[in-house]
């Protein structure tokens, strides 16, 4: 059997119930936790998207499995888009479809040992992207695939394209097999699917000219292409140095002059697009704009944050948080006189927060300092915070002279429990002198300054579900999908 196949065997967690949220429509059917969903609508559902699909209904016929050995036949009668409130541990109920690619510049090529084993899982599925936002290549899709997408119109799909010059994308895809990239954007816009595409900048290969190409031949398919992010290359030492030696390409990290030629080559057509277009389309990394020292965009600039788990507006995010929060420590006249805290952080936004927790302090009569935080494991090229691991927080908290240690909500799992490199949120209490809170506005940082010292919810973003420290158990390729 084919395993890039999306229709491969299904495994023994399939409709696998692992939660019902409270007040749904299952709850009230007496739906629990360990039941299994063996039909809905007439239909053995693949996977959640199934269940998505075939619940759009005023009429929802579901035979269940309970835990207990018994059938369950329940008919919902409901809203046609109202959610039956089912949690399910895994989003695709078969193998996981993974990629036929080989490229220099991956990701998971230059990860270390001994991290959680679902990061090393190296997916390329289409359903993946449509649920959980991860960037696909479109290299391995069937025909079957190809039906699928046009009769549930997955949309939107995430689409890494890298280059729209057939050879170029097949040079740094390591795929001689690949497709011609904008044949299938065309197709997808034929079936209504719409897109968000991104642009990983290679220098020396995919930049210069070959960026500004690629840029407009995918602005000249919107409204199929919604954005085009152009973000820099995530290379470990590790994955330098693999580089260095096979291909002969320095993955360097961006400096301030590289950086000022990628942002001064996408303004103007920025704005371009935005005359003509009426949207931006083409989106510059946080880090390009903070590298080269210029200002982030207005928010309008980023056509709704389309992109911002890809790195794209979250400064522009955390700026327009400050105003608000600073608007409303003037309005109510807040005083922190005496209480300190210490925000740990990706070594890129440092300056930024720096810059931030100056006036805060002056405002509020707060001291808070902030901390950047080396990130070793991946390598100090890694600059991020949502990529920071729990080990290096804890070697490096000594330089913490506050009782109250902020650390970054995005460098947690879905959950809210696990670093990247699995260490817990207690085990790093435990380890740690200071009271640890996490933190993703500056709201927040204000209301934990106040006593406010709430553990870290759920995220709002889907993406951190695929790599939670909840799949370790699971068979290779599986997934969690929330509600």
């Amino acid at each position: 059997m084919n395993q890039q196949s999306a229709t491969a065997k299904r495994n023994s967690h399939a409709g696998l119930v692992s939660g019902v949220r409270p007040g749904s429509l299952a709850e009230s059917a007496g739906i629990e936790a360990g039941d299994r969903l063996v039909t809905i609508a007439g239909h053995t559902p693949r996977d959640v998207i199934d269940v998505q699909f075939y619940q759009a209904d005023e009429e929802v016929p579901i035979l269940f499995e309970k835990a207990v050995g018994l059938s369950d036949y329940v008919l919902f009668e409901k809203d046609p888009d109202e959610d039956l409130g089912l949690e399910f541990e895994h989003a695709t109920w078969d193998d996981v479809i993974l990629c036929n690619n080989n490229c220099f510049f991956c990701f998971l090529k230059g990860l270390p040992r001994g991290m959680r084993k679902s990061l090393y899982l190296k997916d390329d599925d289409y359903r993946l992207s449509f649920l959980h936002g991860n960037f696909v290549t479109l290299t391995n899709l069937t025909e079957d695939d190809w039906q699928r997408i046009a009769d549930q119109r997955l949309s939107p799909l995430n689409v890494s394209v890298h280059a729209t010059e057939l050879e170029l994308r097949r040079s740094m895809l390591g795929n001689k097999r690949a497709p011609d990239i904008l044949e299938q954007l065309r197709r997808l816009g034929e079936l209504d699917v719409r897109v968000h595409t991104q642009i990983v900048l290679c220098p020396g290969v995919n930049d210069g000219v070959h960026l500004e190409r690629s840029v407009r031949d995918l602005a000249a398919l919107h409204p199929v292409v919604q954005t085009v992010s152009v973000v820099p290359v995530g290379a470990s030492p590790k994955l330098e140095e693999w580089a260095r030696e096979r291909d002969g390409i320095d993955l360097a990290r961006p400096t301030p002059e590289y950086a000022r030629e990628v942002t001064t080559l996408l303004a103007p057509l920025q704005r371009e697009f935005r005359a003509r277009y009426g949207r931006t389309i083409a989106q510059c990394s946080d880090e390009y704009y903070v590298t080269a020292g210029r200002r982030v965009p207005g928010a309008s600039t980023y056509d709704g944050f389309g992109q911002y788990e890809n790195g794209i507006g979250m400064v522009r995010t955390m700026l327009d948080s400050w105003a608000r929060t600073r608007s409303r420590i003037r309005r109510q006249g807040i005083r922190l006189d005496g209480r300190s805290a210490t925000i740990a952080c990706g070594t890129m936004i440092a300056p930024v927060l720096g810059e931030i927790a100056r006036e805060f302090g002056e405002l509020t009569g707060a001291h808070v300092e902030v901390v950047p935080i080396a990130n070793t494991v991946f390598g100090e090229r890694v600059n991020v915070s949502g990529l920071l691991c729990g080990g290096d927080i804890v070697r490096q908290a000594g330089r913490v002279s506050t009782d109250l240690l902020i650390l970054p909500r995005p460098a947690l799992d879905y959950f809210g429990r696990h670093f990247l490199d699995s260490m817990g949120v207690e085990e790093l209490r435990e380890r740690v002198e200071p009271t640890v809170v996490f933190a993703t506005q500056w709201g927040e940082v204000l209301t934990a300054l106040q006593g406010d010292l709430r553990p870290p919810e759920r995220s709002t973003a889907p993406n951190g579900a695929f790599w939670s420290e909840e799949r370790e158990s699971l068979p290779r390729g599986s997934t969690w999908v929330p509600a």
